[in-house]
């Protein structure tokens, strides 16, 4: 009976969020979450051996929805108002200083890790960067679906047509900072089982900032063979920072993790060290490359790329910031699905 209620509550919820999203028919769907992670590595990966779409049972992932949570449908209902709340919550712009607006994206509903990473890069941005550092959180978790909207491409576009309405387009920086497994085709996970969310491919990415009149960008894709995201990113005014190059994965997620190699060299160890952003993704990108070493790992080889005047606009938000003490990193509480499967134990990397 529940796997029944469930299965019927899943397609209401595909039906309402189909009439929710305008125009996403193209979207590329990777790998869903139930097959994406083996070990620790931050991708997409194929099946645990000998299984096959056609003895997937779907009634798993369903029945890891969280009891005392609203129904897919009410969390679907939901997110107008919720999408509404966070961004009334911001805290007020600093006029005539340069500001900087994060938004988060927690893209895989699967592992607490990338909901523990954009968490905190909220908190470290706007604890350790004053009031001219403002953060909006977009996650996939069972544990917060009534506190944070979902990370989902609908709630991308409400978010920066929000932030389009009080930020100083031409001179306040956004960053997007992304997180989530990522494919070979650079595509990003976007996964809240059972609710059919579309898939963020490069591209899509690239086309949803161009919808929106920011002059000043830093995107940070955190996710396996994200260098495949510069191309269709780069351009003047942006700065893109990839944990990884375009075929290359990424380490550092998983059940026992969290949080990323990349989250914790650039946003906990470097961002608490500088507040200027390339600096901190070299020293980052050494850090990372000692520990892939010591657990001999084949080398990720994070990826920067500079657009003409990102940096010195970056330096004039600093000017008029004093960072303050550095943000110690402690997880929140593993959500009642983080119990690793058979394919997040498989030591294959």
């Amino acid at each position: 009976m529940r796997i029944a209620l469930t299965a019927l509550l899943a397609f209401a919820a595909g039906v309402l969020l189909m009439m929710l999203v305008n125009g996403h028919s193209s979207h590329v769907q990777p790998t869903p979450s139930s097959t994406a992670s083996t070990g620790t590595v931050n991708g997409i990966t194929p099946a645990v051996a000998g299984s096959s779409s056609s003895d997937t049972d779907d009634s798993d992932s369903n029945d890891n929805w969280p009891s005392k949570a609203p129904s897919p449908e009410e969390v679907v209902y939901a997110q107008p108002t919720m999408m509404h709340e966070a961004l009334a919550k911001l805290t007020p712009r600093v006029p005539d200083k340069t500001n900087l607006y994060l938004v988060a994206f927690a893209g895989d509903g699967g592992e607490d890790v990338f909901r523990n990473e954009a968490e905190y890069a909220a908190q470290l941005f706007t604890q350790r960067f004053g009031p001219t550092a403002h953060a909006l959180v977009l996650e996939n978790n069972p544990s917060t679906l009534q506190t944070h909207p979902l990370a989902d491409w609908s709630n991308l576009e409400n978010a920066l047509d929000g932030l389009a309405g009080v930020m100083k387009t031409d001179q306040d920086i956004l960053v997007v900072y992304m997180t989530s497994h990522g494919d070979e085709d650079h595509n990003l996970l976007v996964d809240m089982d059972p609710l059919p969310l579309d898939q963020i491919g490069a591209p899509d990415l690239a086309s949803i900032l161009k919808k929106h009149p920011f002059k000043w960008k830093v995107v940070v894709v955190n996710a396996c063979y994200s260098g495949g995201f510069i191309p269709d990113l780069q351009g003047p005014g942006t700065l893109i920072l990839t944990a990884a190059r375009t075929d290359r994965s990424s380490f550092g997620c998983g059940s026992d993790s969290d949080i990323t190699y990349f989250g914790k060299a650039w946003l906990v160890d470097a961002m608490n060290r500088t507040d200027d952003f390339v600096d901190a993704f070299q020293y980052a990108k050494a850090d990372i490359d000692t520990w892939e070493k010591k657990d001999k790992l084949t080398p990720s080889q994070p990826q920067i790329n500079i657009g003409e005047g990102i940096v010195q606009q970056l330096a004039s938000w600093r000017k008029d910031i004093k960072p303050g003490e550095a943000v110690p990193f402690s997880p929140p509480p593993a959500s009642a699905s983080s119990a690793p499967t058979a394919a997040q134990q498989s030591p294959d990397r």
